[in-house]
């Protein structure tokens, strides 16, 4: 969820946020208008019928991801709840006790307990961030350069252009105002409340998540927002898994995957961190450094990926995939509880790192977060403007190219190779994962829990690079062939 994968086609870019949700499929990197020649195929198989968002049949190994998907992601931000409030933190010290006494009795007695009180209180929050999303947005009327209100989307497989409310800073800032205004002035509820009941809020996110997921399933088979942008596998744990309907609304302002892939997860994301210092705080009389850099690191990404929201409707999440459980599910869980396991952990062992490990860890972040911006600015600059575009004081060099949409109408396109772009072809992944990098060494060395976001991060995008590359292929043909020979390396250059 975290990453983001933007792609150009004849209708504009596409992203996408893990479970992302989340941020570039960066080759796809050029600008693109459409020919009225005589339509071609490139590559193995017509890009618009075989690539667009999902598979059109299923095979085994597919359906065993969509099965690990569904049954196996559910039981890590447990596992890793479990392992930080009953065996210090400790991955092998709660495998030990979790399959040496694997029983009912003592599965109910680990399970985090609820009650009315928050499942009120979860609900309230979803409630406040749906109504968020539904005002009208004020900030792009005040604020130079930020690009709110009312935003087109791409065109969609059948055909479609969307508007968007663009209004996630609001929400953000609104949100944030109101916590800051209760932990200093109000005192309506203890700041550090969802740390408290961070295992009960996991079981109703599941209980939403999973509840979502089967309500777009039978939206999307009985009353599909677009018929048409609807796709059906034959394979109920596919469809299920990856999404039938394109982009399911509600009337014409609410889009379901808009407030999933940036609400509640991503606006959660800084609370939640803010809970653990608080947290800190109240129970050891100080707040760590490390837990002031993380949330200083991970607010820059969170305000950056609002900053850039209208950009994001252009992302892979928007602009290529279905919503359904990984989507539906990712957003409401996987994304709130495993992107801020390095705030959990500091919360329960504060670490002290000192001027010079801060100072450093710092600089990792924010040169990361730079190539990741700057490989995206440097793409939208020449797709606005290709022929004047200039990069590291030179004209922009690019390999022009061309493809067939599913409409059979064939598209020009481009493919840039100057700036980072010409370094390797993901650079955008490679400042993801620095900035990754960054966030977990804020832990120290002492555990590995908290470097699972790392390693998450590191299969995620790898496993989008070679899905891109495969796209790629298939939509741009020989064209992709000579900017794979003259941008040689993937995400490390040199290395890979």
């Amino acid at each position: 969820m975290h990453s983001s994968d933007t792609i150009v086609n004849g209708n504009g870019k596409v992203n996408g946020h893990g479970l992302r949700w989340r941020q570039n499929d960066s080759h796809n990197n050029g600008f693109t208008k459409e020919s009225n020649g005589v339509p071609r195929r490139n590559g193995k198989s017509h890009f618009g019928n075989t690539q667009w968002g999902r598979a059109w049949s299923v095979d085994f190994r597919t359906l065993l991801g969509c099965m690990f998907v569904l049954f196996g992601c559910p039981l890590f931000p447990m596992f890793f709840h479990i392992s930080c409030t009953r065996h210090d933190c400790s991955l092998l010290h709660t495998f030990t006790a979790v399959f040496d006494n694997l029983n009912v009795t003592t599965f109910l007695s680990v399970i985090p307990q609820i009650s009315v009180q928050t499942g009120i209180i979860y609900a309230s929050w979803v409630a406040w961030q749906v109504i968020l999303s539904l005002l009208p947005d004020v900030l792009h009327y005040v604020i130079p350069g930020y690009k709110g209100g009312w935003q087109k989307g791409a065109v969609t497989p059948a055909g479609n252009v969307d508007d968007y409310n663009i209004n996630g800073l609001q929400a953000w800032l609104l949100t944030h105002l109101l916590w800051f205004l209760n932990a200093f002035k109000w005192r309506i509820f203890s700041p550090s409340i969802v740390f408290h009941n961070m295992g009960a809020f996991m079981i109703f996110a599941n209980i939403f998540g999973y509840s979502l997921a089967v309500f777009s399933f039978v939206k999307g088979h009985l009353f599909p927002s677009c018929a048409d942008d609807c796709k059906f596998s034959g394979s109920f744990i596919y469809d299920f898994t990856m999404g039938i309907e394109f982009n399911p609304r509600i009337g014409k302002i609410f889009d379901f995957k808009l407030f999933c892939n940036g609400r509640p997860g991503i606006v959660c994301w800084t609370i939640i961190n803010l809970s653990f210092a608080w947290y800190q705080k109240e129970t050891y009389g100080f707040v760590s450094d490390s837990m002031i850099l993380l949330n200083m690191l991970q607010a820059i990404y969170v305000l950056d990926f609002f900053w850039n929201e209208a950009w994001y409707l252009k992302t892979i999440d928007i602009c290529h995939d279905h919503f359904g459980f990984y989507l539906a599910w990712g957003d409401f869980v996987w994304l709130p509880f495993m992107y801020t396991l390095q705030g959990l952990y500091l919360a329960y062992y504060p670490v002290q790192l000192g001027t010079v490990k801060c100072a450093l860890i710092l600089l990792l972040g924010l040169v990361g977060y730079f190539i990741f911006r700057s490989t995206n600015y440097q793409k939208d600059r020449f797709r606005a403007n290709p022929e004047g575009c200039v990069i590291w004081g030179k004209k922009a060099q690019y390999i022009k190219c061309s493809y067939v949409s599913a409409d059979g109408r064939c598209h020009q396109s481009s493919l840039l190779t100057s700036g980072w772009w010409g370094v390797a072809r993901h650079m955008n992944y490679t400042g993801d994962l620095m900035g990754s990098l960054a966030y977990c060494l804020c832990c120290g060395v002492g555990h590995i829990l908290p470097y699972f976001y790392m390693i998450f991060m590191t299969v995620l995008l790898v496993h989008r690079i070679y899905r891109d590359e495969h796209r790629c292929q298939a939509k741009y043909g020989e064209h992709w062939q000579k900017y794979v020979a003259k941008v040689s390396y993937r995400l490390v250059p040199g290395l890979y």
